[in-house]
C-alpha cells in the first residue's frame, strides 16, 4: 500500500489559515478588552480552543485536498511466459445485424464473448485486433486486462477503421461484404506475436460471411507459424441489419458462411463453435494453451483518489464552527 501525491505543492494552499487564525486572534483581543471594561469574567480556553482547532481543521483538509493524495495497493500477478493470444473481432457491416431493433447485434454480443473469453484466461497475455478486408491491430498480447477492457469497448467498432478503399468501390451498397478470411493468413507475418512464444492462439470472432478464401492459403500459413486456431460464429438466419429504424434490403444473411468457416477450421486444424457454444470454446482455449512458466509482473489494480473525500470532510468542521458562531 503506497500513498502518492500529485500535486504536493498544492500544500501551500492551507497557509491561507494565517488570515483567519489573524482574524480570530484581533477579534478576541478586542473581546478580551471588552470584558476587562465591563467587569465581565474572561472566556475560558475550553471555550477559546474549538474555534481556532476548527479553522486550523479546515485549512488542513483542504491543503491535504489540494495535494491530490493517490492511494494504491501493489501486488503482484503471475504471468504465462510463453504463451499469448491474439482475439480477432469481425467489424464489417453485417456485423450490425441483429434480430431486431431492440435485439443486441453480432458485434455487440461478439464483444461480450470477448470479455468473457479475457476473464477465463487471467494469466495469459491477450492482445486484440479489428478484421474487415485487412486485420488491423488495436492492442498487442498484453496481461493488463483494464487496458484490454478498454480497447475492447472504446476502439472496437463497425468498419473502425473501415476496409481498405481499393477492396470497395464507393458507389457500391453499403451492406456489400467486406469481410475477407483470407486476411488472417497476415497474423502469421506481421509480427502480432512476440518472437520467444510457443503457444500462439488465434480466436477470431466473426459471422464468417466473407469473399472467396482460400483455405488452403490461410491453413499453411497459419501452420507454418505454430499459430492455433478457434473460431466463434455470431450468425442467424432472421438476422437484419437496420438504418434508421428499417432493415437494408440489400443486406441477406448468407447460408454459407458456417461452411467457409468449418473449412477454414479444417485446413487451421482449428474449431468452430457457434455462439451458444461459448463456455466449450473457452475450455478448447485453455486446452490449446495448456500450461507453462510464468513471470512475477507488479500490479496495481486499485487506485483511491482521496481528494474528494478530503474536500467533503471540510464540512465538518465549518459547519460546527458556524454552529458556534450562532450559539
Amino acid at each position: 500500500m503506497t500513498l502518492e501525491f500529485l500535486t504536493p505543492v498544492g500544500a501551500l494552499i492551507a497557509l491561507a489559515v494565517l488570515v483567519p487564525v489573524a482574524a480570530l486572534v484581533s477579534v478576541s483581543r478586542r473581546a478580551s478588552g471588552m470584558r476587562r471594561r465591563l467587569g465581565l469574567p474572561e472566556l475560558s480556553k475550553r471555550l477559546r480552543l474549538p474555534p481556532l482547532v476548527m479553522i486550523l481543521a479546515v485549512a488542513g483538509l483542504l491543503g491535504l485536498a489540494a495535494t491530490q493524495p493517490l492511494l494504491e495497493r501493489t501486488s503482484t500477478r503471475h504471468v504465462r511466459s510463453d504463451a499469448e493470444v491474439l482475439l480477432v473481432v469481425d467489424v464489417s457491416r453485417s456485423m450490425l445485424a441483429r434480430q431486431g431493433l431492440e435485439a443486441p447485434s453480432r458485434l455487440e454480443r461478439a464483444k461480450s464473448a470477448g470479455a468473457r473469453l479475457r476473464a477465463s484466461l487471467p494469466s495469459v497475455p491477450m492482445g486484440i485486433a479489428s478484421m474487415t478486408n485487412r486485420v488491423l491491430p488495436h492492442l498487442f498480447p498484453s496481461a493488463d486486462r483494464d487496458v484490454f477492457g478498454a480497447t475492447l469497448e472504446r476502439a472496437i467498432g463497425i468498419e473502425r477503421p473501415p476496409p481498405g478503399s481499393s477492396f470497395i468501390a464507393p458507389d457500391q451498397p453499403v451492406a456489400a461484404n467486406a469481410t475477407s478470411l483470407a486476411s488472417l493468413a497476415d497474423v502469421a507475418t506481421q509480427r502480432f506475436y512476440s518472437p520467444a512464444v510457443t503457444h500462439r492462439l488465434l480466436v477470431v470472432l466473426t459471422d464468417g460471411e466473407s469473399t472467396q478464401v482460400s483455405e488452403a492459403a490461410v491453413g499453411r500459413s497459419l501452420r507454418r507459424a505454430r499459430i492455433e486456431t478457434v473460431f466463434v460464429q455470431f450468425w442467424a438466419a432472421n438476422e437484419q441489419v437496420f438504418t434508421k429504424g428499417a432493415p437494408e434490403p440489400e443486406y441477406r444473411p448468407d447460408p454459407a458462411a458456417r461452411s467457409i468457416l468449418d473449412r477454414l477450421a479444417t485446413a487451421t486444424g482449428g474449431s468452430v463453435y457457434g455462439e451458444e457454444s461459448l463456455v466449450p470454446a473457452m475450455s478448447k482455449a485453455r486446452d490449446l494453451l495448456g500450461s507453462g512458466p510464468t513471470v512475477a509482473q507488479p500490479h496495481r489494480p486499485d487506485q483511491i483518489a482521496l481528494a474528494p473525500y478530503l474536500a467533503a470532510a471540510v464540512f465538518l468542521p465549518l459547519t460546527l464552527l458556524l454552529w458556534r458562531r450562532d450559539r
